[in-house]
């Protein structure tokens, strides 16, 4: 797509989206769609069900108790709860209070809360219940701003309503305080409606940055409804379509999927509190499309693949012919190319008797759309499920992008890229190979940094992304490697392996270390011993030799590493702890080639050399 026509598609989505709020869009909805099904949860053997009107009556009102406790405009509202109405309610409540909703990964150790919360000056907190108290009780001395909790399980509520000179309140109560504000026809929440504008901030996001400190994200309502709109041109969602919310609301995509683009279509959203029962969960929704990052489809694989296995010989030959099909049809379908009609033909014949009852055993035989982000889907889970007339389609983004810049559509498609620009977005790859990105979804900046979010653009507008790809003659992008040091684990969870490695080097046993994760389930690291320390210690704790190599196989110097990785586990996320490690018999230095002169660690150099010892930690 020419320079003219990307600005053309993007002129005609600022037209359809100018002037324009979530707050705007959410009434529209209500308005038009009001009997609609929106928002439900499981309880028990039933589904809980709010339509679209009973969706924005109880945002009003969570947006009216916002203003009773206190919540001014711009202020920060935390939330820590898993995947439910009450989440919704509670982030587009602080909305349309004019506050700025923020969630926080609920996988988080108490001193990255701490964090987070302090550097945005977050004033109320919305947690789920002792869990998640439990996590913030012990850091609110840090939180000097923080004046009121809000706890959804009545139970996790002091007697005495107080923390550590906090107000503290059950949802139950939260809710009441705000209809009977909003009943007496009290016009606050309406003027603050009225006074938010497209720029204002729909949300707060933090990431995590090379340096290992999260940076927190501005998405604005203009963002959103951009990114919104043109997402949905891109998947071509249904109205009314049923989707399944089951990732984490602090990631940027699950927010997309689940709290804005649903406004959009009045989508009904079923909430999966709990990922490990995401394959229970599909089979009761049965959605029209699902996201999942690499690690999601390779579950969903292991699971069809153990039941296929033990279906009858016969059976699986059946099975494998129309999978045959299917492959051939999905790889026939890509971009400049159409399935000849007899194999067309052929699909929708193995189709109709094999495939779609074999998607029905994991609730996707409604689904037509499928697609993957964050991490590179292996090439053994695509051509799996193509073989089942399953195409999922890579997209790429980022939370600065407000979400993805680039996708795979039904009609123009292919394996190995992530697809071409969404409209009115410009994808460009510099001399140095790497990604940039111009348009209305990109972030204003990152919260408190103005350094940081300088250096996130050029003089021109255009984005960094920090990754290294290329384009190919019809406009296809393909993330080639990352410019920036970054894990992307096979689940799609952005960690920053200085975070993990500045933790572990505390210990003065340790002098070097390396976290390793990309693609993989989970980090390992490989350490090595502080060639000046190690002597000293060994002497101390009686340990009879000094050399390294010998020091680093001694149980006693193993013990203590292990006792400090276990140190470093307790202060990171749990997507973030070491779950296996090797004290290597060595020393890194700029003379071997693993650090620079500067004595900076030379990623690449130390994966390529020590490729076999990390392999060997995923087998062990």
């Amino acid at each position: 797509m020419g320079t003219t026509d990307v600005l053309r598609a993007r002129a005609e989505v600022e037209a359809e989206i100018k002037d324009k709020t979530l707050i705007d869009w959410f009434r529209d909805a209500a308005d038009d769609s009001g009997e609609a099904p929106a928002l439900s949860d499981r309880v028990g053997d039933t589904w809980r069900t709010l339509t679209w009107r009973q969706y924005r009556s109880a945002v009003l009102k969570t947006a009216a108790a916002y203003v009773e406790i206190g919540v001014a405009p711009g202020d920060v509202v935390a939330l820590m709860l898993p995947n439910r109405a009450e989440h919704l309610l509670a982030d587009l409540g602080a909305v349309h209070a004019g506050a700025v909703p923020l969630t926080v990964y609920a996988t988080l150790a108490p001193e990255q809360i701490a964090y987070i919360a302090a550097d945005c000056s977050a004033k109320v907190a919305v947690l789920d219940g002792t869990d998640q108290l439990a996590c913030w009780e012990p850091i609110l001395d840090r939180l000097p701003h923080l004046h009121t909790l809000v706890l959804r399980d009545p139970d996790a509520v002091p007697p005495e309503g107080r923390i550590a000179g906090r107000r503290v309140l059950g949802w139950a109560r939260f809710q009441e305080m705000g209809r009977r504000r909003h009943d007496t026809g009290d016009p606050e929440v309406a003027r603050r409606m009225e006074a938010v504008t497209p720029g204002d901030d729909a949300t707060l996001l933090y990431t995590s940055g090379t340096t290992g400190e999260p940076k927190g994200v501005h998405e604005t309502h203009h963002q959103v409804l951009y990114q919104v709109t043109v997402a949905q041109r891109a998947t071509n969602l249904p109205r009314h379509g049923v989707t399944l919310s089951y990732l984490p609301l602090a990631h940027i995509a699950e927010r997309v999927l689940s709290v804005y683009m649903p406004i959009k279509v009045r989508g009904h959203v079923h909430f999966c509190p709990d990922h490990d029962q995401l394959g229970a969960y599909l089979g009761l929704v049965r959605p029209d499309g699902l996201f999942g990052v690499p690690r999601v489809w390779e579950k969903l694989q292991a699971r069809l693949s153990t039941a296929l296995a033990a279906a009858p010989a016969h059976r699986r030959a059946a099975i494998e012919d129309a999978a045959e099909v299917a492959r051939a049809h999905v790889m026939a379908g890509q971009y400049g190319h159409e399935p000849a009609p007899a194999l067309a033909e052929r699909y929708a014949r193995v189709d109709a008797q094999v495939l779609r009852p074999i998607r029905g055993l994991i609730g996707l035989d409604r689904a037509t759309y499928y697609a993957s982000a964050a991490a590179p889907m292996p090439e053994e889970v695509l051509r799996f499920f193509a073989g089942l007339g399953i195409t999922i389609r890579d997209i790429y983004g980022m939370t600065e992008n407000c979400g993805a810049v680039s996708a795979n559509r039904a009609d123009a498609y292919r394996f190995g890229s992530v697809g071409r620009p969404l409209d009115g977005i410009e994808v460009r790859v510099a001399e140095d190979g790497e990604i940039q990105v111009r348009g209305p979804v990109n972030t204003t900046g990152y919260h408190g940094l103005p350094r940081a979010s300088a250096a996130l653009f050029d003089a021109d507008g255009w984005l960094h992304t920090g990754d290294i790809g290329r384009i190919d003659a019809d406009g296809f992008l393909y993330v080639v490697d990352r410019k920036k040091e970054l894990i992307i684990t096979a689940g799609g969870e952005n960690i920053a392996p200085a975070a993990i490695e500045n933790l572990l080097k505390e210990h003065r046993l340790i002098g070097q270390a390396l976290a390793y994760g990309d693609r993989r389930p989970y980090p390992v690291a490989l350490l090595t011993l502080d060639p000046d320390v190690a002597p000293a210690w060994a002497r101390e704790a009686g340990v009879d030799t000094t050399d390294l190599a010998e020091l680093a196989r001694h149980p006693a110097v193993l013990a203590e590493v292990g006792e400090a990785v276990a140190r470093a586990n307790r202060r990171l996320a749990r997507v973030q702890q070491v779950k296996r490690w090797r004290l290597l018999p060595v020393e890194w230095t700029a003379q071997s080639e693993e650090l620079t002169p500067s004595l900076k660690l030379k990623r690449r150099v130390v994966q390529a050399r020590y490729a076999r010892e990390i392999e060997e930690l995923y087998r062990s």
